[in-house]
C-alpha cells in the first residue's frame, strides 16, 4: 500500500506528534533520518511503524535497515514524497521516518560499577533541544556512564533532540530526575560532583577527573541553580581568553568530558 493522502489517519497522527502533548499523552515520539533509526535498531529501541519514500532515498543503505527493521516486527508503509514531506521534521527528508514508544528510565537504571569509576553528565533545566541532542552526541563519543536530565525544560523524546543527537539518544543511558533527588543518589554512590561555572576560581583540567565524578551544568542562560552549586564538591570554569564570558552549554560539556578521557587515558568510544 503507497499512502498518497495527506488526510490519511496515520499521517495525521505522525503530525500530531510535533505537539509535545500529544507525545506525552501517547508516549510516542518520531525519528527520522538512516542514522537515527539505525541507531535505534542497534541499541534494542523498538520502532512501531516506518514510513518509507525510495524516491528520497540518498543511498544503497536504506533497504537492508528496512528489512531488518521489518524482521524486528515493524510496520513498513510506503508514501509519496508529498505525503512525506507533510510528515518530515528536516527540510531535505531522506526517505525514512519512524514512529518508536517513549522509554524512560531513572536513577535506579543507572548501574555504578565498582571497577570502572563512572563519569556522569549531569544537565540542569536545559531549554534548547539541539543543545540537548549535541550533548547526547558529546556523552556518546566520550563513553559516559550516563546522562542525567534534571529540572527538564524540554522533552527528551523532541524528535529535534533526536534529530540533533544523530542517535545517540538511543545509544546513551539516559534518566530524568529531580536536582535534589540526583544530588542524593550521587552522594550515596560516592559521586563527586564538578558544578561549571565561570565564577569558579578552580580550573576544569586542573580537577582530578579520575575518580567517580558527575560534571553538571545549568541552564543557557543563568547557569546552575544554588541548589547544584552549595552540593558541588568543586567548581571549576573553562578559561575564556577573549570577549565571550561563556561557551555555549554543549560546547563547554564536551570540552570537559573530554578532559575526563584525557584524564584517564582512555580514547573516546569507537576510536579503538
Amino acid at each position: 500500500m503507497i499512502i498518497s493522502s495527506l488526510q490519511n489517519p496515520r499521517v495525521k497522527h505522525v503530525v500530531r506528534l510535533r505537539d509535545r502533548r500529544d507525545r506525552d499523552r501517547e508516549q510516542q515520539t518520531v525519528i527520522e533520518g538512516y542514522r537515527a533509526l539505525l541507531s535505534a535498531a542497534r541499541n534494542g529501541h523498538p520502532v512501531t511503524e516506518l514510513f518509507v519514500c525510495p524516491e528520497l532515498f540518498q543511498g544503497e543503505n536504506e533497504t537492508p535497515l528496512i528489512e531488518r527493521l521489518r524482521d524486528g516486527g515493524t510496520t513498513v508503509l510506503h508514501a509519496t514524497p508529498d505525503v512525506f514531506g507533510k510528515m518530515a521534521y528536516r527540510d531535505r527528508p531522506e526517505g525514512l521516518l519512524g514512529v518508536a514508544p517513549q522509554i524512560r528510565r531513572s536513577l535506579t537504571d543507572l548501574v555504578v560499577d565498582p571497577v570502572n569509576p563512572p563519569l556522569y553528565l549531569v544537565a540542569e533545566a536545559i531549554e534548547k533541544p539541539g543543545n540537548l541532542g549535541t550533548m547526547l552526541r558529546s556523552a556518546d563519543a566520550t563513553g559516559v556512564s550516563g546522562l542525567i536530565v534534571c529540572e527538564r525544560c524540554t522533552d527528551i523524546f523532541n524528535p529535534n533532540v533526536v534529530r540533533a543527537s544523530i542517535g545517540a539518544l538511543f545509544s546513551v543511558p539516559l534518566v530524568e530526575g529531580g536536582s535534589e533527588e540526583t544530588i542524593s543518589w550521587l552522594k550515596q554512590n560516592g559521586v563527586a560532583i564538578l558544578a561549571a561555572t565561570p565564577h569558579a576560581t578552580s580550573v576544569f583540567s586542573d580537577v582530578d577527573m579520575t575518580c567517580p565524578v558527575a560534571v553538571v551544568v545549568g541552564t543557557e542562560q543563568y547557569g546552575l541553580s544554588d541548589m547544584w552549586l552549595d552540593a558541588s564538591d568543586c567548581g571549576v570554569r573553562i578559561p575564556m581568553l577573549g570577549q565571550a564570558d561563556s561557551l555555549n552549554v554543549a560546547t563547554a560539556s564536551a570540552v570537559m568530558l573530554y578532559e575526563a578521557v584525557r584524564q584517564r587515558g582512555e580514547p573516546a568510544a569507537g576510536q579503538g
